[in-house]
Order: C-alpha cells, then sequence, then structure tokens
C-alpha cells in the first residue's frame, strides 16, 4: 500500500495522527509479515490487546454512570453485548476499515478484508493506536460514537444478549481455556439446513443448541452453557 493511502485512510476516519507509524501498525495483518519480512511494522496484535483493555474500561465507564440503578450482573451482559466480535466488526465495515488491512496474498484471496475476526481486531488495533497517539479522551470519544449504533440498540431492548461474549468472560475470568464449539450434526436439505452444536469447555459438553445456521446454533448453546455456569456459581 502507498504512502499517501494512509492520507485517505485519515481523511475518512476523521482523525489525524501525530505519529502516522502508529495508524500503519494497527493495519498489519500477521499474514501480511509472513509473505513481507522486510517490513518495518510488527503485526497489529499488541495494540489490539492494548485496545480491547481500552474499550472494555471505557464501556464499563459509560454504562455505570449511564445506569446506576443496574445490578453488576446487569452491567455485565449489557457490557459483553456491546464489546464483542459482531458488534465491533459491524463498526469496522461502517469506517471501511478493511479497504486498509495489509494482509498476505492467501489471506487477502480468502475474504480477509471483510472477516468478522480481521474487522474486530483491526478495530481494537486502531482504537490502542489512537490511545497512544492522541490520548484517553480522544480514544474513548472514538470508541463510544463507533458503539452508538449498538447502544442505541441496547437501549431499546433491540440488541439480544450476546451468550458468547458472555460465556467466554466468565471462563477467562476464571483462568480457564476458552469454550469450543462442536457442530454436532446438520440435518435437512441444503435450503432449510438445520444444525445442532455443542460447546464444550475443559473436554465438558456444557450446551448444546440448534438453529438454522451454525451461528446461530453456537449462540443458542452457548446460552445453554452460561445458564449452567449461572446456576453452578449459585
Amino acid at each position: 500500500m502507498e504512502v499517501g493511502d494512509w492520507d485517505d485512510c485519515q481523511r475518512s476516519l476523521g482523525i489525524r495522527f501525530q505519529d502516522k507509524s502508529l495508524l500503519q501498525q494497527a493495519f498489519v495483518h500477521s499474514s501480511y509479515l509472513n509473505e513481507n519480512p522486510g517490513c518495518e511494522f510488527e503485526a497489529n496484535e499488541r495494540l489490539e490487546f492494548l485496545g480491547d483493555a481500552i474499550l472494555n474500561m471505557v464501556v464499563a465507564e459509560e454504562l455505570y454512570r449511564e445506569y446506576p440503578a443496574l445490578s453488576e450482573g446487569d452491567l455485565t451482559r449489557m457490557r459483553a453485548s456491546l464489546v464483542c466480535r459482531e458488534t465491533l466488526a459491524e463498526a469496522a465495515s461502517s469506517l471501511r476499515l478493511g479497504d486498509w488491512l495489509l494482509l498476505g496474498q492467501g489471506e487477502q484471496a480468502s475474504g480477509g478484508r471483510s472477516k468478522e475476526s480481521n474487522m474486530a481486531n483491526v478495530m481494537e488495533a486502531l482504537l490502542g493506536a489512537l490511545f497512544l497517539d492522541r490520548g484517553l479522551s480522544e480514544a474513548r470519544e472514538f470508541a463510544l460514537s463507533q458503539l452508538k449504533p449498538a447502544s442505541e440498540r441496547v437501549k431499546t431492548g433491540g440488541m439480544p444478549l450476546n451468550y458468547k461474549a458472555l460465556v467466554q468472560e466468565l471462563i477467562q475470568g476464571e483462568k480457564r481455556p476458552l469454550p469450543l464449539y462442536r457442530l454436532v450434526e446438520a440435518d435437512g436439505p441444503d435450503h432449510d439446513k438445520r444444525f445442532t452444536v455443542e460447546v464444550v469447555i475443559e473436554g465438558k459438553p456444557l450446551g448444546k443448541g440448534m438453529g438454522k445456521t451454525k451461528k446461530a446454533a453456537e449462540m443458542e448453546a452457548a446460552r445453554s452453557a452460561w445458564e449452567e455456569l449461572r446456576c453452578s456459581h449459585g
């Protein structure tokens, strides 16, 4: 990608970086480095780590201030629905972040510019870069503005709980291995498939769900696992 493109990127985002190298690093996917070992930048994973921490803090603070009557459990569920891969990928797509991703040829050929995981990761990395370059205030303003559509859906009850995010957050908090989602069965003709998925935690099946797509079945399995985990935690 040419250097001039980063000026286009900043204009599109409405952000002006003091250190443009931070902006560039936010878009470097590990697959790009595998094919370009002489690249001066490292992958965006460290910025992603930083952005994830900032995002969770910013959203937690905003929910705490906006909903003084809600319990810890309710706040946790709302945060999980806002700070999740699907929501971040939606925000990244609206900003067209995929247009500037630096990808390896294989990753690009497999649709890497629109992959949900890549989009969510670059959103977090961009937030981390913005924090380092402009400080917490601007990073907070940017994060909340991009999550505003999702936040409005939460307020009106239009966003269902993200049980996969809730299960993952609980498991991570206990320092246990992340849950695995295993396809058990796929029944029916192509135009009317029914998928059955099982969620496995530390080798133990903890929830099962069915749906017309694998994603829907995974969410239903996660809901079942979440209810089981809540019962076991009292």
